[in-house]
């Protein structure tokens, strides 16, 4: 039991300094051109926002569970918990959307099929930050009444508490409330899961059928780095498949949690540590298949640009 308790301490200790410093550098890549004076892609304007997103999912779930963890419980008041929860779930939503808003954003740039949408993919530069700005309020809209179903750690031993998280307690609402909540939420959800799905399929599609037609180019070059194309599908299948993984897992135990049973332990840090994963590695994802970066790379090891970085 208690290599257990040290496992999941070591895991979401790991968690939290992996995730802070990917969140921190996808950021700062992003913001780079506000400060050099470059012209900034419209994709910047999104990935910031998912690292902010990122951010805040790591501050107000994996910092509190840490402190958890290492034995400390009284540490929110019942204000406390109710912000915290409040903002992890919008958050959580953002991150989801942000990440369905990019796949789409690429997905009408990709496709040919968008190609009577040129005027409008032109214009996706100056609409893209309301699109972010509109994801931020669904979400604070949607989740404004979670807290009302958060208390602080001393009703612990309250009847009415159906989730203890050691340093927060969830409340058990009547069945109609909580019917309704799974609905808004599973709505909204799926949604924009769908979009995603949809959006990475499309790019997959495109690029798979571009990688056909030109196959005869990439048979006569003799480099052995992956074409273009595969770097690209490779990237998409990597974000899509692994949100959608352990976004429906953490989803399903959540869900699991509130309607059916009163969670143990390992359940709680199972949860935990599955809603961390993609806030933790998905930065680091888009920090490798980012061509600003890719191209600093390959001129640090071409023969005499060695000190291309000085």
């Amino acid at each position: 039991m208690a290599s257990s308790k040290w496992e999941t301490r070591i895991i979401l200790v790991a968690q939290m300094g992996v995730g802070i410093l990917g969140n921190t550098s996808l950021f700062c890549l992003c913001n780079f051109t506000l400060f050099t004076g470059q012209k900034v892609r419209c994709t910047d304007i999104i990935l910031s926002q998912l690292a902010l997103a990122n951010s805040l999912v790591l501050f107000s779930k994996g910092i509190p569970h840490t402190m958890a963890a290492f034995g400390s419980k009284y540490f929110l008041n019942e204000v406390g918990c109710q912000f915290v929860f409040y903002f992890h779930r919008v958050a959580r939503g953002v991150g989801l959307s942000i990440t369905s808003l990019l796949s789409g954003f690429q997905a009408i740039r990709l496709c040919p099929n968008f190609s009577r949408w040129m005027e409008h993919r032109m214009r996706s530069s100056k609409c893209i930050g309301f699109c972010c700005f509109l994801c931020w309020i669904l979400h604070l809209s949607v989740n404004i009444f979670v807290p009302f179903r958060i208390t602080g750690p001393t009703h612990s031993k309250n009847l009415s508490v159906n989730t203890n998280y050691g340093y927060c307690c969830a409340l058990n609402p009547d069945r109609f409330m909580m019917l309704l909540v799974v609905v808004i939420f599973s709505t909204v959800d799926l949604t924009f899961l769908g979009l995603m799905t949809w959006a990475s399929g499309s790019m997959v599609l495109v690029l798979h059928r571009h990688k056909q037609r030109v196959q005869h180019i990439h048979s006569n070059s003799h480099s052995l780095r992956p074409s273009p194309e595969a770097r690209a599908t490779r990237t998409i299948l990597i974000l899509a498949s692994s949100y959608f993984s352990t976004y429906s897992l953490s989803s399903l135990l959540s869900l699991w949690m509130a309607l059916f049973v009163i969670p143990g332990q390992w359940v709680l840090d199972t949860s935990i540590v599955l809603s961390l994963c993609f806030p933790t590695f998905s930065p680091f994802v888009l920090i490798c298949s980012d061509t600003r970066v890719t191209a600093k790379i390959v001129l640090f090891h071409l023969p005499g640009r060695e000190n291309t970085f000085c």
